[in-house]
């Protein structure tokens, strides 16, 4: 691995949010429940461990009894110029349903675009590119 992959802990809906991360991002999404890993400190049709692998990786689990889940301030997820405008636009829109934008992504006075949006699992994301010359 080249660079940190982001491991969230989530409060019982790794399904659902890596299942959406999916489906905004694409890639390949891997799931393995506590019964797959033969683990008992956790239901057994949890998420111990899944990975998103695709242009935008992330992994996680549903936490195991007596464990925090994902909690972030001060942290955003850094999308910056990682893909063409439009997709980066449709990513923003995708991670707005059920989440909020914080800053529209539009163009700025720097010759780029960026906004900012909280997902529905919480996360903050930067998303933006500079434009071309």
């Amino acid at each position: 691995m080249a660079a940190p992959l982001v491991y969230i802990s989530f409060p019982g809906t790794a399904r659902e949010a890596l299942g959406f991360y999916a489906d905004v991002f694409g890639g390949e999404l891997s799931l393995d429940s506590y019964e797959d890993h033969g683990r008992t400190d956790g239901p057994p049709d949890a998420i111990a461990h899944g990975v998103l692998d695709g242009v935008v990786s992330l992994a996680g689990s549903d936490t195991s009894d007596g464990k925090s889940s994902v909690r972030c301030e001060g942290l955003s997820l850094s999308l910056l110029g990682t893909a063409e405008p439009a997709v980066l636009h449709e990513w923003f829109a995708r991670l707005c349903v059920g989440g909020s934008a914080i800053d529209p992504l539009v163009q700025r006075a720097w010759d780029g675009a960026d906004g900012q949006v909280t997902d529905r699992q919480g996360l903050r994301w930067l998303i933006g590119y500079e434009s071309k010359a």
